[in-house]
């Protein structure tokens, strides 16, 4: 406090008062003090908020700089050399040399024949088998559900508004080597519901994880439908194969008619029909852009969904097949779009699927049908996909049809073959690094690629429970049923 200062105090203290003037020296100290401790504190305070502002000015620069570094590192070539690559699209590659960039294959060659960038990072993988990700055509991972018993078919329900993006059956999923998988409801109705095509990537949202086939129509899944024992009903309907046959025909038939209003309507809302969501999805199959995806065991069952596949017009995947030996060639010849396959690995199951056998493979390969493996997991765990097709090539299947049919003939049957199903330049940077042979019982999936990232990866702890866990234990507690909708 200065002696000006001091002065207009003192001169502001009422010195007529004894009490007062005896103390007058005493209040200008007590507001020389208060001065002095108000001055200080201002400095602390303006001090402690640039010292917070720097705080925050420094993380700030920091997360920026994390951030460039992740995208560096994102945008900076990956390369993959001396493994050997089996691409799917061509012949195996000794010494091959893999190149991946911003989530896409580069390059795909020889040691060589391969021009390596300056500023890429580079993992020797010598000794290693690298392949694309198994693309799994039928799975129930993700504890989601479809329609319920109040109808019989419910094509307007979506699996995906129940998935549970952060289920770690995913991470089981991504052990076993399976980077996408169309995720279905169960077989106990004669539609379930809408399938969706994923990524099994760490995610927070399903949207996340969801592959669009195609950017104008917005699909992201096929369609489920199922014939045979399972939709079938004690006392109510369908009671027998004959009915089922027949309630989809009539649905069907009312789709056509709801389309048929459409394409007269030419755009004019006021002619429009009402809003209809399972004749919208049944219009989406007739109209070819939706997959219907059947599941069906007996030779009977299978002829009698490719029957309504042929009147209807719709493309047909049929799923599980157990008695495709017995009509392998009524099945090439029908020229369905696919026959998705699973392996007999295990004792149980009902008597409409007793007639299964591993040699469907080679038979549905000699017939000229297309073909892939799946799990149906968690019928077959999804870490034992590779084995589904080391059994058809057991029984006479041929080693590169059985591996195009763990790979790029699913991803045609799901309508993604240009994104996945093989190493190409252009696809997406989908791939396994595995420690042998795919169909060796000794080879371990050492380390599964999504998108450029490596998502799972066995020398990690974490990772590796999921490798190892027993069989049961990364079942959801909402146990997958085929005698109900979900």
């Amino acid at each position: 406090m200065t002696e000006g200062q001091e002065g207009f105090f003192a001169s502001h203290i009422n010195t007529r008062s004894p009490r007062h003037s005896a103390s007058a020296h005493q209040i200008i100290s007590f507001y020389k003090q208060d001065w002095f401790e108000y001055v200080s504190f201002s400095y602390q305070v303006k001090f402690e908020h640039i010292f917070s502002s720097m705080k925050k000015m420094i993380l700030l620069g920091l997360l920026m700089c994390c951030n460039i570094l992740v995208l560096q590192a994102q945008e900076r070539p990956q390369v993959f050399e001396g493994a050997e690559i089996i691409p799917i699209s061509g012949e195996p590659i000794q010494n091959g040399v893999l190149i991946i960039q911003n989530g896409k294959i580069t390059a795909v060659g020889a040691a060589g024949s391969v021009t390596i960038p300056r500023n890429a990072d580079r993992h020797d993988a010598s000794g290693k088998v690298i392949m694309p990700g198994l693309v799994d055509t039928h799975s129930h991972i993700g504890e989601g559900d479809g329609g319920d018993r109040s109808s019989s078919m419910h094509p307007d329900v979506r699996i995906l508004d129940t998935i549970d993006p952060r289920s770690k059956t995913f991470n089981k999923a991504m052990a076993g080597g399976v980077t996408t998988a169309n995720i279905m409801p169960g077989s106990g109705l004669l539609i379930s519901g809408q399938t969706v095509y994923v990524k099994t990537r760490p995610a927070n949202t399903i949207e996340e994880m969801v592959v669009v086939v195609d950017e104008e129509t917005g699909i992201f899944g096929g369609l489920k439908m199922a014939n045979g024992t399972n939709p079938l009903r004690a006392g109510g309907t369908p009671g027998t194969r004959a009915k089922s046959a027949a309630l989809v025909r009539a649905h069907y038939l009312k789709a056509q008619d709801y389309k048929q209003k459409i394409e007269e309507a030419d755009g004019d809302q006021e002619k429009m029909p009402a809003r209809d969501l399972e004749m919208e999805t049944l219009v989406e199959v007739l109209e070819g852009k939706r997959i219907v995806h059947n599941h069906t065991h007996r030779h009977d069952d299978i002829l009698t969904a490719i029957r309504l596949s042929k009147e209807f017009g719709y493309r047909l995947v049929l799923q599980h097949v157990s008695e495709a030996w017995k009509v392998a060639d009524e099945i090439a010849e029908a020229g369905v779009l696919g026959v998705s396959i699973i392996g007999l690995d295990s004792p149980g199951g009902k008597m409409e699927a007793i007639g299964i056998r591993d040699k469907n493979g080679v038979m549905l390969e000699e017939a000229g049908a297309d073909v892939a493996y799946h799990t149906d997991d968690p019928i077959v765990d999804s870490r034992f996909f590779l084995r589904m097709a080391a059994l058809g090539v057991r029984e006479g299947m041929s080693r590169d049809r059985a591996l195009e049919a763990l790979t790029l003939a699913g991803a045609r049957m799901m309508d993604l073959d240009h994104r996945v199903g093989s190493l190409d330049a252009g696809k997406d940077a989908d791939f396994l690094i595995l420690s042998g042979d795919p169909f060796s019982v000794y080879t371990h999936v050492e380390q599964t690629w999504i998108d450029g990232e490596k998502a799972w990866d066995r020398s990690d702890p974490e990772d590796r429970k999921y490798a190892i866990g027993g069989y049961d234990i990364f079942r959801f507690s909402s146990n997958h049923s085929h005698h109900e909708g979900n």
